[in-house]
């Protein structure tokens, strides 16, 4: 199945283009090419094999590939001229990008500067020697703040996976399980779920509905450790246990962010207790004021409220933005003044910490509406529900 909104993405990033004076871009961030093509799951760029997207203003949309993903390309793509590119023969990548630059000279070349692997960039000079450069990644991520209906879609089933994967390791939390144990049960049920998803809605896809990422969860001491990963470590009586989706939460290459804390018994000391009340309101601070018309900056200073009258030091980000990127425009975040838009979507975080003490955090995923905000994942942060017996 092809990404049907490809290439209504291309016709609007040439209009941007046009506005701005650019004559051509040319593209290698996966996620980008994913969200301009629908071309996904090679190995990219740090296997040495670059797939690169060239769009020029006025002329046909070229995609260079290598060609033992020729087959692929063809299939998950609606452009027509693609061109492969041999290992070891001719100049590899670089004829296919030569020819098509070659075609005359542009004045000003557009470039996802930062996310650019250097290697494309140095070609890139030695052809264009005389174009300006023009950095498109904020044009480009002002294209993908606002989802489409189909990436709404997306988000929602994204949602539906992610509960699946929280319940069933919510489920597996018992003395003497090693934390592997867990995550194994997170993934075994989040394939599951998105491979009923996949067959229901998205027929002929050729995305795997497996779930797949190194799981990020802590336990006992390592809870204070924000991105530990799933260990040998076995669970005791009062240990808390922190589980974060944030990778694992990956559906049909939409991402979200989904975290919860949870304690195996009981509760060992009450100071938890009343950390992870405060990690609660703090999130429940910011979401109460997301909607349209708010700057992103103001939503963190709600949350940073609640943190800091606690008596607690001011805190990171409560939230991003997400999509096929783990990690997109804005931040929830000081200093970030974007206004938020209806159809955004957000991985909201409420947390305190305590070093070499404790640390609590829950987060969540929601889509902006016209009048607020739509949770994309739910499971209950009620601390009688997050104590297992």
């Amino acid at each position: 199945m092809k990404n049907s909104g490809a290439a209504n993405r291309i016709d609007r990033l040439r209009l941007l283009m046009a506005e701005q004076s650019i004559d051509i871009a040319i593209i290698a961030d996966p996620d980008s090419i994913y969200y301009y093509t629908g071309l996904f799951d090679y190995l990219f760029m740090e296997f040495g094999r670059p797939t690169i997207l060239i769009v020029p203003r006025d002329e046909d949309v070229v995609l260079v590939t290598p060609n033992i993903e020729l087959e692929m390309a063809r299939q998950m793509t609606t452009i027509r001229d693609i061109r492969a590119w041999q290992d070891g023969v001719g100049e590899e990548w670089r004829g296919p990008l030569k020819q098509t630059l070659g075609r005359k000279r542009y004045a000003r070349v557009g470039l996802e500067v930062r996310s650019l692997p250097p290697v494309i960039r140095q070609h890139i000079d030695l052809e264009l020697p005389s174009a300006g450069v023009a950095d498109i990644a904020v044009l480009i991520a002002g294209m993908r703040m606002i989802k489409s209906p189909e990436e709404i879609q997306l988000a929602r089933h994204a949602g539906t996976v992610a509960n699946s994967m929280m319940a069933a390791a919510h489920q597996a939390i018992a003395e003497d399980v090693p934390e592997y144990e867990l995550a194994i049960a997170a993934m075994n049920a989040g394939t599951r779920t998105a491979a009923a998803i996949l067959e229901a809605h998205y027929s002929g896809s050729l995305i795997s509905p497996n779930a797949h990422f190194l799981q990020i969860m802590a336990s006992g001491e390592s809870i204070t450790m924000p991105h530990h990963r799933a260990t040998t470590r076995k669970l005791e009586r009062g240990d808390p246990v922190f589980f974060c989706f944030c990778g694992m939460t990956n559906f049909h290459r939409f991402k979200l962010g989904f975290d919860r804390t949870f304690w195996l018994d009981h509760v060992k000391h009450d100071a938890q207790r009343e950390m992870y009340e405060v990690a609660v309101a703090s999130q429940a601070a910011a979401l109460k004021v997301i909607r349209p018309g708010i700057a992103a900056e103001d939503v963190h200073s709600e949350y940073a409220e609640v943190i800091q009258s606690a008596g607690y030091d001011f805190p990171f980000r409560c939230g991003r933005a997400t999509g096929y990127s783990f990690l997109e425009t804005p931040q929830l975040a000081s200093g970030d003044k974007t206004i938020l838009q209806e159809n955004m979507v957000f991985a909201v975080d409420g947390s305190v910490a305590k070093s070499g003490f404790f640390r609590a955090q829950v987060g969540d995923s929601i889509v902006v509406t016209k009048d607020g905000f739509e949770f994309l994942t739910s499971y209950s942060k009620a601390l009688s529900d997050v104590i297992v017996h």
